[in-house]
């Protein structure tokens, strides 16, 4: 993708000070009938190559936080949707960032450098939280927002006119960000809209009665409130790199390594949810496990069990299983599994 830069007023593209109308969500009174109709607005297979890690905040201002289901997947003062993609292959390659509606393109920024927040600190950004990104008008007070978006990838610029689908960058990781993702915003005349909700609130803690999200993105972005970030089995304990488990950097399991280890990274983890890790050997024995309660929320979280070994691994399978229950083991949300194979 070509990049096309535009010179404008740093506030107009910063998250903090778009929303500077207030954190409050739109009254449904006064949501214009021409909402846009939104398609996804990201290049990848929610589920897979994506989860969605956040949403918006209806509680902002107030002690906790909830996103639009009464869950957690949310922190105090969110305004958006963030996109995350877990697939680090796919995440070098390059997800194409999508018009989700047509417009006309109001403003841009592209030229931050795609590093954590937690590298750079927040003073470095402040005012450009956004990072590289785009904002896109579609008529009657309504906009549209995708932020943190790859350094050199911004492919419009100020007064373009989009179609639904038109590629306007790539995820990245600029701005006031941990993880690589799309942050994707919705505000109609500077007041936030939820597009799971729309202009007509629902029954409590679900999707509203016209949700801004076409019927295909709104399957696609079903909620999951527990879910998988990446799991796997290493010769060694994950590495992370911005918020998730780097492949690269994480040594793979041979008959040599000076471990076996099995991991697993989720979000949406809660108080007293009980979790359960067990690696097995190809002999179909327990080599290492580990059980017990996670003691506060999280909105991520990485779990391995290990054994260490001065001899090396026989060939074979080796098996990692993983579950993890809520309310008293009454349910179980999640259950992994995951294998690697050494030798022929």
């Amino acid at each position: 993708m070509s990049s096309r830069f535009a010179q404008l007023l740093s506030c107009a593209l910063a998250v903090a000070c778009l929303g500077a109308a207030g954190l409050g969500l739109l009254p449904a009174l006064v949501l214009a009938q021409g909402a846009p109709s939104l398609a996804l607005p990201i290049a990848c297979e929610i589920g897979k190559t994506c989860i969605v890690q956040n949403y918006v905040d209806h509680d902002p201002g107030q002690p906790g936080a909830r996103d639009y289901r009464c869950g957690l997947l949310t922190y105090d003062g969110h305004k958006g949707t963030d996109i995350r993609v877990v697939a680090f292959a796919a995440y070098r390659q390059g997800v194409a960032v999508l018009a989700a509606a047509p417009g006309r393109v109001r403003a841009v920024r592209d030229g931050m450098p795609d590093v954590s927040v937690r590298t750079t600190g927040k003073q470095a950004i402040a005012g450009k939280e956004a990072g590289n990104s785009v904002v896109i008008e579609h008529g009657d007070g309504w906009e549209t927002q995708y932020a943190h978006m790859r350094k050199g990838s911004i492919a419009v610029r100020a007064g373009d006119t989009v179609q639904a689908g038109h590629a306007v960058g790539v995820v990245g990781l600029s701005g006031s960000t941990e993880f690589a993702h799309l942050h994707f915003e919705v505000r109609h005349r500077g007041k936030t809209v939820d597009p799971f909700i729309g202009p007509v609130a629902g029954a409590a803690c679900q999707p509203g009665d016209r949700p801004l999200w076409q019927q295909q993105a709104l399957n696609a972005l079903s909620y999951v409130a527990t879910g998988v970030v990446d799991a796997g089995i290493s010769g060694a304990p994950p590495r992370l790199a911005d918020g998730s488990v780097d492949r690269d950097k994480t040594e793979s399991l041979t008959a040599a390594s000076g471990a076996a280890v099995f991991w697993v990274q989720i979000y949406g983890a809660r108080a007293g949810d009980i979790e359960e890790s067990k690696l097995f050997g190809p002999d179909g024995r327990v080599l290492a496990e580990r059980r017990g309660p996670i003691d506060h929320n999280k909105a991520q979280w990485l779990a391995y069990v290990g054994k260490r070994s001065k001899t090396g691994w026989a060939n074979g399978t080796y098996r990692g299983e993983y579950s993890l229950y809520r309310e008293s083991e009454s349910t179980k949300l999640l259950s992994i599994t995951r294998e690697m194979r050494i030798g022929g």
